[in-house]
């Protein structure tokens, strides 16, 4: 699991169920234009407001429709039963990589608190084969994982503690990890980090903004020894334009601007979906960085 990871939305109809045919065409058509992997149900993909089953089922038609050795998919919960229960389904499914969050309600966490957590996540998994990934998101959760908790669990068990996405935006961060675990596969959230990859370390990215115009992220990747200064603009501003707007309603509109279909603008709540003119001020950012 290296490169160009997308962070996929999940489509629904009015009633917030997920549409099987509209999410694995996106997905096949983001592999298809530059993306190396997927990551399924993350945050972008509204995964902690949808029910265990409805989870269950969407990485069912990914392992079913998708090629599961480029997928990881997010299967972290507070409660450590539920996300035991969902690592084992994405184990069964033929999924290599479970992303998971911390147990971000009860707080303060300690590091050693948190260290159990995960070494009964391990422990329970057994001889189950499926990585982890941290996923650190300290301006959701309310945790900032300590490089010296990664450091423990990389070390105890670092096949199944494999990787980490960072989404705190801290690059400072991402470098201390690469620089102290160079086994340890570090994804900042941010494809415009694609700059420094070759230099700093990075296994790649994991980004919801890469579904739109991944090409550009997988040319830079492509050349990371020799980035070219302006692409790195470009993509920084097609991922400022972007992030703008709220995210989440700002990816599915995109996707529903290429594929011109209406369904894929619908969100869960909290999420609403974007008015006419935050389409109208995206759509014109974005028509701009592509005529540019």
């Amino acid at each position: 699991m290296q490169g160009i990871i997308a962070a996929v939305p999940t489509p629904i109809d009015t009633g917030g169920e997920p549409i099987r045919e509209l999410f694995s065409a996106h997905c096949r058509w983001a592999l298809d234009n530059g993306c190396d992997g997927l990551n399924v149900l993350g945050s972008t993909g509204e995964a902690n407001s949808f029910a265990t089953p409805a989870r269950k089922t969407v990485m069912t038609w990914a392992a079913e429709d998708l090629d599961s050795s480029r997928l990881m998919v997010g299967t972290g919960t507070p409660s450590l039963s539920e996300t035991v229960d969902l690592t084992e389904t994405a184990d069964d499914l033929g999924f290599k990589v479970a992303l998971v969050l911390p147990p971000y309600y009860y707080k303060p966490a300690s590091e050693d608190g948190l260290f159990d957590w995960h070494g009964r996540l391990h422990e329970t998994l057994g001889s189950r084969p499926v990585a982890i990934y941290f996923y650190n998101f300290p301006q959701m959760t309310g945790i900032n994982l300590p490089v010296s908790l990664i450091e423990r669990l990389h070390g105890m068990w670092p096949e199944r503690f494999a990787g980490i996405k960072d989404s705190s935006g801290d690059l400072a961060y991402c470098r201390d990890l690469t620089a102290r675990m160079p086994g340890l596969k570090v994804f900042p959230s941010s494809e415009v980090a694609l700059g420094e990859a070759a230099r700093s370390g990075f296994a790649g990215c994991i980004s919801a903004t890469v579904n739109e115009a991944p090409q550009l992220s997988e040319r830079l990747w492509t050349n990371r020894q020799d980035p070219d200064p302006a692409l790195v603009t470009k993509i920084s501003d097609v991922r400022s334009a972007i992030s703008a707007q709220p995210l989440v309603p700002s990816v599915k509109y995109l996707v529903s601007r290429r594929t011109r279909d209406p369904r894929w603008q619908h969100v869960l709540p909290p999420f609403r979906e974007l008015d006419d003119a935050q389409h109208t001020v995206l759509s014109e950012a974005i028509e701009r960085l592509e005529a540019a």
